[in-house]
Formats: C-alpha cells, sequence, structure tokens
C-alpha cells in the first residue's frame, strides 16, 4: 500500500427493485488518502483548507459537518477488538470540489498489512443525517472479493425506501482498482448500488482532467440526487418523511 494520495475515476450504478423499478449510471470522482501520512501533496490539493480539491477532516468521522478525521476512525476500529497499532486506514471518498462537499457515503478501510480487515461504511444524507457500518469478518479475517458481510439497515436514507431490512456489503480493493457492492434488501423491495474504477497517483493533471470532466465535482452529485428522486415520484414510488435518525454513531 503506497502513502502517496490516489484518484480514482470511477462509476457509480443503482438498480432499484420491486414495484417501482429504477434505474442509473454516472461518472463520478473519488480519492483514495492516508490521512496519517505526511506525504508531499500535489498543488492543486490541500488538506484542511481551501483548494480546487480538498479533503477536510470536519467532513469525515463523526457528526456530519463535525468530524474527526481518521482519529474518528482509528477509534471506532479499536473499540470493536481492531487494536494491532500497525494497522493503516485509507478514507476513499468524494473530496471537496472548490470547497463544496455532499458523500452519500464515503469508505474508511483498514488494512493490515496489505490485507483489507475492516472498513467503515459512512453514510450521510441530504436531509443532514449520518451513521456508518462497521464492516468486518469475524476475528477480523481478511475481507476477500468473496465476502458478504450483512448489516441492518438504520438509517433513512431514500425517502422511497422504509428504515427496515438489510445491507450487503461486497469489496474488491486491488491495487489498481476497486469494486464496492452494496445490497439492500428488504423482501421484494431492495436497492443494488456499486462503486467502481480504476486506481491512480493523484497529480496535478489527473487533479485537472478531473475537473474538466466534472467541474461541479460533489455539487453535481446533490443535484442528480435530487433528479433521480424527481423521476422516481414521477414513476410513482411513496415518498416516506424522515423518520428521527438513530441515536447511535456506529452499528
Amino acid at each position: 500500500m503506497t502513502s502517496c494520495p490516489e484518484i480514482v475515476a470511477g462509476v457509480t450504478t443503482h438498480t432499484r427493485r420491486g414495484a417501482v423499478r429504477h434505474m442509473f449510471r454516472y461518472k463520478v470522482d473519488y480519492v483514495l488518502i492516508d490521512l496519517d501520512s505526511s506525504a508531499d501533496q500535489t498543488r492543486l490539493f490541500a488538506r484542511n483548507r481551501f483548494n480546487l480539491v480538498s479533503i477536510h477532516d470536519r467532513d469525515h468521522g463523526g457528526p456530519l459537518k463535525s468530524g474527526q478525521g481518521a482519529n474518528w476512525a482509528r477509534e471506532v476500529f479499536s473499540q470493536n477488538g481492531l487494536v494491532d497499532p500497525s494497522i493503516r486506514i485509507l478514507l476513499l471518498t468524494q473530496p471537496r470540489m472548490w470547497g463544496y462537499v455532499f458523500n452519500p457515503v464515503s469508505f474508511w478501510l483498514a488494512f493490515s498489512e496489505d490485507t483489507l480487515v475492516a472498513v467503515i461504511a459512512e453514510v450521510s444524507t441530504p436531509f443532514g443525517d449520518r451513521h456508518s457500518y462497521l464492516c468486518h469478518q469475524a476475528e477480523f479475517a481478511p475481507i476477500t472479493k468473496d465476502a458478504k458481510i450483512r448489516k441492518s439497515k438504520y438509517l433513512h436514507v431514500s425517502p422511497f425506501q422504509r428504515v427496515e431490512g438489510s445491507y450487503y456489503f461486497r469489496f474488491d480493493i486491488r491495487v489498481d482498482h476497486i469494486n464496492i457492492k452494496i445490497v439492500y434488501r428488504n423482501g421484494l423491495e431492495g436497492v443494488a448500488a456499486t462503486l467502481s474504477g480504476s486506481r491512480a497517483p493523484m497529480t496535478d493533471a489527473a487533479l485537472l482532467r478531473a475537473s474538466f470532466r466534472r467541474p461541479l465535482g460533489a455539487m453535481r452529485t446533490t443535484a442528480l440526487i435530487h433528479w433521480e428522486a424527481l423521476r422516481l415520484k414521477l414513476k410513482g414510488a411513496h415518498y416516506r418523511t424522515r423518520p428521527t435518525p438513530p441515536s447511535s454513531e456506529v452499528s
């Protein structure tokens, strides 16, 4: 595992099953970064200050907009039994673009040497709520591409789905590629979501290409969320108001 920040030119898909079928596919840019590393950054990328592309600790790890960064993730892993001090944690997330950020889901990836052993899926909503799902095998055995990790749903994410049922997570994290699949199931209803893309070193040229491809960055993500919600409503999907969010940060 390199300590140098990387950029992931990815594709995300969502496929809804049940009474109202729906599907979309969009390209998206993520970064993969070790927040504990002191590696030099590029001129167009910054930590905790404004730049074309940036990562701010307050955006991740803990309550939405009041995060604590990697210290929070390390504490969550430790409290749940992953206490090896050599564990390395990488954050996979959409960065701020021109200062704006919104992430439906980010991932804290915990590695023992080069082996993935735990993941925190940090889920945030346009309603201002956040809940994280800690994913791991028994005894923190390696998470292979064939491992399926089940977690009960606690957070109201889509207003067209109930806060019931379960998520099934799959993680395939390779040195040159990532492939993450999350399947939500609630009886005959559900959604399959994927994120896949190639890993490459973060350079000024790569950041410029990303800014030209999708100049609005996460602002585009927010707009697309509302656009797809409108499409679902027009198809007849039932809108549910936001319930009280869970009191716990992590499950």
